[in-house]
């Protein structure tokens, strides 16, 4: 009898990432229907993606690290024209409960000063949204430098925030210096350099650790943060299209080939495909089928073979791939 089994020794299939679940103080204590994990201590806020830590959770390199793949592997993971320089992208569900604190992250010129490879620029899609949901984005034109060192100081520093009300599917761009908060009720996919630098300005007296001179170092009074407007493009929707990443929406009628995913003359580099609602699966001659649940993402490597997307039921595929600034090869 021939033997229908699909091989899976092609090294560079695309595979599941394991996540990991982070304890916050302002997070939820069951993560169901996302991930069937729920708060044995402290509340869990965010599930980690792509962090280096991360697992890769199916195919040949199933068990090592995130991290130690890209250190092994990097060109076969982002393609021949990208830097090697490690994993580029954090991706991560939020889970808000109460708000976070006041922050602010530095941009790569201020992360290098103190030691470290890259700042943290980031998005945020809108996964869930209870009525009146908020986000503090940016200072409200004109607030001074003198003002929020006396809002930090005396507890009145959300008077200075500039407030975006949020529904589900919207997008929210936050460069690096800019001052923000995530506040209660959300459920939120974020996209970021991959770096965790973050200075908190203020926390509510929750007892945390506060960074006000380097918040205050990494500042801008100005930036580019703010929510951005969707792109419907031919066959998919453009949500951010950054120095550092870009988010799209891809419509997945049935099922769809993988050659189509690639936008116009974009060349073969990495792509992160994530599940913001329904289920799909992720099918190729050269791997066994991977189940694509609601949360779950899946890593498509730049030496990839095509493969075919099927939506299992109510599929909304997101595609994250990285981008390069100038300078950076």
């Amino acid at each position: 009898m021939e033997n229908s089994s699909p091989p899976v020794s092609f090294p560079w299939a695309p595979f599941r990432i394991a996540p990991i679940f982070s304890e916050r103080v302002w997070g939820i204590r069951d993560l169901h229907p996302w991930y069937n994990q729920v708060a044995k201590g402290d509340p869990l806020g965010e599930a980690w993606l792509t962090g280096d830590q991360c697992l890769v959770a199916s195919g040949p390199h199933a068990g090592k690290t995130l991290g130690a793949l890209f250190a092994e592997s990097a060109e076969s993971l982002l393609g021949k024209s990208a830097p090697c320089n490690g994993s580029p992208l954090l991706v991560k569900v939020l889970f808000v409960r109460e708000k976070l604190s006041v922050q602010v992250h530095p941009d790569d010129r201020m992360a290098q000063k103190y030691g470290d490879p890259r700042g943290k620029t980031e998005c945020w899609y809108v996964l869930e949204a209870e009525p009146g949901a908020q986000v503090a984005c940016g200072l409200k034109p004109g607030v001074t430098l003198h003002e929020v060192k006396a809002g930090i100081e005396g507890g009145t520093l959300e008077a200075s925030l500039n407030l975006l009300d949020l529904s589900p599917g919207e997008m929210v761009f936050v460069d690096a210096g800019t001052v923000h908060a995530i506040w209660p009720g959300l459920v939120i996919m974020e996209t970021q350099q991959n770096c965790d630098l973050t200075y908190r300005m203020y926390d509510y007296g929750r007892g945390r650790e506060l960074h006000i001179e380097k918040s205050l170092e990494a500042t801008r009074f100005e930036t580019r943060a703010g929510k951005i407007a969707p792109q419907a493009l031919s066959d998919r929707v453009l949500l951010m299209d950054g120095d550092y990443f870009r988010v799209e929406r891809i419509p997945v009628e049935g099922s769809r080939d993988s050659s189509t995913l690639r936008e116009g003359g974009e060349s073969s580099g990495l792509q992160y495909l994530f599940a913001a609602a329904g289920a799909g699966r992720i099918t190729g001659a050269e791997f066994e089928l991977l189940e694509l649940p609601m949360g779950g993402i899946v890593a498509v490597p730049a030496a990839s073979r095509e493969f075919l997307i099927e939506d299992a039921g109510g599929l909304e595929l997101m595609r994250i791939t990285p981008r390069w600034p100038k300078g950076s090869h």
